[in-house]
């Protein structure tokens, strides 16, 4: 932040700024950061101690290695649906009794009913939904009318896992081009310079990721588009056989995965229904 600042004076062609004031700006626009953060809290708190919402629950984890428990709430207001997050740092573990011991917690420090609570959609783990220590039977133990359901975006994620041993040759054979070609700094440049010259509207492919949920589909997308670059810039002739040789599947799996990406995507945000 305060390298920003320097910068920022720099262009601007003064030298008032020194670095006291940077220092002093950048804490007030923490403290103004916090501030406003705390004001949508209490505004937020204010609306669920009067209304009926339902709750959204996921967990993440931070750089640092820390679990963060975020909680989307939806409800109407002023014939409006508002959705808005709650964020709070797991203080132990991540098991179920845990999780809504932090839930009730928050609720009832702020003066939230816990009743308030009409819905709750949680993904599939056993720590969400087990049946005798999962957070749902927690909650429906306080609050026996509220209603559940599994997030089916995580379920989808989890069955197209399993695509059978063929299939997932073929996206392994993907991946293992794809490293080739990232992993390389020269053989990068080279077929960055081959898709230039090839006149291609991308340059370089995407890495798959397994914890992104969009990533296995844009992946495949990327190698798709690049098909033709890509078999004539493998120089292993074993490798481009077996590219030719799985095309079809290849191809296959990036319709069915670009479909998958289209429902995650239309699942996620304040417009969905779900």
């Amino acid at each position: 932040m305060r390298r920003t600042f320097m910068r920022l004076a720099r262009t601007s062609g003064t030298n008032e700024l020194d670095g006291t004031a940077l220092l002093f700006r950048e804490r007030r626009l923490y403290m103004r950061i916090d501030e406003m953060a705390g004001d949508i809290e209490e505004q937020l708190i204010c609306l669920l101690k009067s209304r009926r919402f339902s709750l959204q629950l996921d967990e993440t984890t931070l750089q640092d290695n820390d679990c963060l428990l975020m909680a989307y709430v939806r409800f109407f207001s002023a014939s409006e649906l508002v959705e808005m997050l709650l964020a709070r740092r797991i203080r132990t573990d991540t098991k179920g009794a845990t999780t809504f011991e932090e839930i009730r917690d928050y609720f009832e420090q702020n003066g939230i009913p816990m009743e308030n609570i009409i819905a709750c959609a949680t993904d599939d783990a056993a720590s969400m939904v087990g049946r005798y220590r999962g957070f749902i039977p927690y909650l429906k133990a306080v609050v026996p009318s509220v209603f559940t359901i599994h997030c089916i975006a995580h379920r989808e994620h989890l069955v197209s896992k399993k695509l059978g041993l063929r299939l997932n040759h073929s996206v392994s054979l993907v991946i293992q081009v794809v490293n080739f070609i990232k992993s390389h700094a020269l053989q990068n440049r080279l077929f960055r310079q081959l898709c230039e010259e090839n006149g291609e509207d991308f340059d370089t492919l995407l890495l798959h990721t397994e914890v992104r949920w969009l990533s296995k589909g844009n992946c495949l997308q990327r190698f798709v588009a690049l098909w033709d670059t890509i078999v004539a810039f493998m120089p292993d002739k074993e490798y481009g056989e077996k590219l030719i040789d799985a095309k079809g599947d290849i191809f296959y799996l990036a319709d069915i995965f670009q479909k998958l990406n289209l429902l995650n995507k239309a699942l996620q945000g304040k417009d969905s229904d779900h």
